[in-house]
């Protein structure tokens, strides 16, 4: 399990605050999307875990800096998810390297957690109401807000610039609904084209076959590059939460673990080490109640607008 203690990005990068996507590892990581869609739900490599008899089986993606991600100099999986699921491994059959992680996408997450191949999901899968009546979910163990990426040469810098616009999402995510509801709040309408991965959308921004690039601000943070511009503006707070089969025997140990991870401090070193965003429930709710944004301190959005003099990059 590649556990070093410093924030990997693509192509030996390190942070994700201010992370930028160079050609060449765009290219690298729109290739490892492509063969993450070959495996199919292969058991992907991780570095020092040897799995072995009685193991966890975790479904992370591989194609989120941060989060999960298949490093294309390593082939290894690395990110938050990762971590945290090597922890869910130690506290619940107490080893780290009783773990299989398992590639998935938004289409194969759930479909893989129904058919009995993963014991959990841990893959930017935000909690609803509406997923919690097919799936079991573990308190949130991260915070993020919808973000939007364009390019800099679209001149866009606000919502109401997209009006008629085209906006690339993934399938089967929250994005498309949350993001149109804040269009029609707006006064204005867009259009959306859906993709199986977040490489794929990236491809068509760059390629003008759709106008912006929406998912978790997180997320765009990774894809972001000297040609694209992340708007100010970030829509409906997105609790991550790792998914359990409905009524499975793993809902309550794993619900119980994320628990104590973020009372001994586990959860929050795991996101510093990442360079992620440091937001708790508590922090939301704090802002929100203040009439705020709900982004709470340590968010990367609230560190460039103070760096950029209000607007986030």
């Amino acid at each position: 399990m590649n556990v070093t203690g410093k924030t990997v990005g693509v192509n030996g990068m390190t942070g994700m605050r201010g992370t930028y996507l160079t050609r060449r590892g765009f290219v690298r990581l729109a290739g490892a999307a492509a063969a993450g869609a070959a495996l199919g739900g292969a058991v992907l490599p991780l570095s020092g875990c040897a799995p072995a008899g009685d193991v966890l089986r975790v479904g992370t993606k591989i194609d989120v800096p941060g989060f999960g991600f298949q490093n294309p100099e390593t082939g290894s999986v690395e990110g938050l998810e990762v971590d945290v699921a090597r922890e869910l491994a130690a506290r619940i059959k107490g080893d780290p390297n009783a773990l299989e992680i398992v590639g998935v996408n938004v289409t194969t997450r759930g479909a893989m957690l129904d058919n009995g191949t993963l014991d959990a999901t841990l893959a930017t899968f935000t909690i609803t109401d509406a997923r919690k009546k097919t799936y079991d979910f573990s308190r949130p163990y991260y915070i993020d807000h919808i973000g939007v990426l364009v390019l800099k040469k679209s001149g866009i810098t606000d919502l109401a610039g997209l009006d008629g616009k085209t906006v690339g999402v993934a399938l089967s995510a929250t994005t498309k609904d949350k993001l149109g509801a804040a269009a029609a709040e707006a006064g204005i309408t867009l259009k959306f084209a859906e993709y199986a991965t977040y490489p794929e959308i990236k491809i068509a921004l760059v390629a003008g076959r759709v106008d912006a690039f929406s998912v978790d601000s997180s997320i765009l943070l990774g894809y972001q590059d000297d040609s694209t511009y992340l708007l100010p503006t970030q829509f409906a707070p997105q609790e991550y939460g790792v998914a359990t089969k409905k009524g499975g025997e793993y809902s309550g140990p794993v619900d119980e673990a994320i628990a104590a991870m973020e009372a001994d401090g586990t959860l929050r070193a795991l996101k510093e080490r990442w360079g992620l965003s440091l937001v708790t429930e508590a922090d939301v709710e704090a802002e929100q109640e203040a009439g705020g944004t709900g982004l709470g301190e340590g968010d990367p959005a609230d560190d460039g607008a103070a760096a950029e003099g209000g607007a986030s990059r």
